[in-house]
């Protein structure tokens, strides 16, 4: 078991309270922050505890035991849950919780990748389904401006050995990404987010209307839709050097590859293609866990895009592949990285106060609705090219690299 230094740990928990919080402000005296992790990741567990308290803020905290091969509660709930069980849905705690938080806090740490292996689909998507409401009341709380949140990843051996590396390469890929050996990472942290806001205001001038992304594996024409921005930095997840707007899912057209898997809900999805035709899915393939795959396709709104996204290898330090979405997505490496998530829209990507629209409102945008968020991510070669006003092209994104 590997575990970073002390000083390393004090400097992470720093940075995801004082800063990836508040929207890269940090915590206010008196706030509530909700933090979930695993026990593997204790160590940083308990040092964004002390982090919280002396920031003046008070946490709810969410410890869970390790899912793997000897103890596995989260297997054991979807093998001997009945339909009832699975629909169960604890509103009034729920509902209290989302009032009560003023910042949500996970700390990733998955110690058995494939720990939901063999238990029908079904019945995991039906919880999902189940546990919906949670998330509109969460991100109904976060669009009016009164809730943030950030993900931070704690490694683990099962993590490491998924992605071809030692514990200590794989720490030093997490330490390398938050800056973390950086006498001042949040200090770091605010400079990368300026460079991150010149680019983003760049593409907000150009007003797309579409892009055609093209690669070895790709083919694919996104509309952006009306009154989108473009949105990236800011402290939601960390690492995040990603920049990346929410479409209007209806005009999505063409097919694209994956030569990265997906990781979700304890089964690894790989060699993934998508084929869309008027913005919805019509083909999906996998060369392992189709079934699994297609049955999350059957969830409402989740065989429609909600996000696209590009990460500038410039800005970021991931070189390599870390078999988790939080760093594959930001990834910088030969070709930086391109991404699409299906299912749920990103309401901040809205040009305007998200907070005041109304749901028939988001529908009309072509703002997506799901209670899957499910990113899909490649690193191979691919060239962007923006469809703007009156006609004009122009190509933004090439070689792992904005071109504006």
């Amino acid at each position: 078991m590997y575990t970073p230094d002390k000083k390393i740990l004090k400097k992470y928990a720093d940075v995801l309270v004082n800063f990836a919080l508040g929207g890269g402000k940090g915590i206010r005296r008196g706030d509530v922050v909700y933090v979930a992790a695993y026990e593997y990741a204790k160590p940083l567990y308990v040092e964004i505890l002390r982090a919280i308290t002396k920031a003046g803020g008070n946490a709810i905290s969410h410890y869970m035991p390790n899912d793997d091969k000897e103890f596995n509660t989260t297997r054991d709930f979807y093998v001997n849950a009945k339909e009832h069980q699975i629909n169960f849905f604890p509103s009034k705690y729920l509902k209290g919780l989302i009032d009560e938080m003023d910042h949500f806090l996970f700390v990733l740490g998955d110690t058995d990748m494939e720990a939901l292996k063999g238990v029908p689909p079904e019945k995991i998507m039906a919880h999902s389904r189940a546990m919906k409401q949670y998330r509109e009341w969460r991100n109904e709380k976060e669009n009016k401006g009164k809730l943030t949140w950030t993900l931070g990843l704690y490694g683990t051996p099962a993590m490491a050995k998924e992605a071809g590396l030692s514990e200590r390469e794989y720490w030093e890929q997490i330490i390398a990404a938050c800056f973390l050996k950086d006498k001042n990472p949040i200090a770091t942290w605010r400079r990368v987010e300026r460079g991150i806001t010149v680019y983003r205001k760049k593409l907000d001038a150009l007003r797309i209307t579409s892009v055609h992304i093209q690669g070895p594996d790709v083919d694919l024409n996104v509309s952006i839709g009306k009154r989108r921005k473009w949105e990236g930095g800011g402290g939601a997840n960390i690492p995040s050097f990603e920049i990346f707007t929410s479409p209007d899912w209806r005009g999505t057209n063409g097919w694209i590859r994956f030569n990265n898997p997906v990781y979700r809900q304890g089964h690894i999805i790989s060699g993934i293609f998508l084929e869309f035709k008027n913005g919805v899915v019509v083909k999906a393939t996998a060369k392992k866990n189709e079934k699994f795959l297609k049955e999350m396709l059957r969830v409402p709104g989740a065989d429609r895009i909600g996000e696209f996204s590009m990460t500038d290898k410039r800005f970021s330090h991931i070189t390599k592949f870390m078999a988790e979405t939080l760093y594959d997505e930001n990834i910088g490496g030969s070709n930086g990285n391109t991404h699409i998530a299906l299912g749920d829209s990103i309401k901040s990507a809205y040009a305007g106060n998200p907070g005041t629209v109304q749901q028939r409102e988001w529908k009309a945008l072509g703002f997506n609705d799901s209670v899957i968020h499910q990113d899909f991510i490649s690193t191979a070669p691919r060239t962007i090219t923006a469809h703007l006003p009156k006609g004009k092209t122009k190509v933004i994104y090439k070689d792992g690299m904005f071109v504006l």
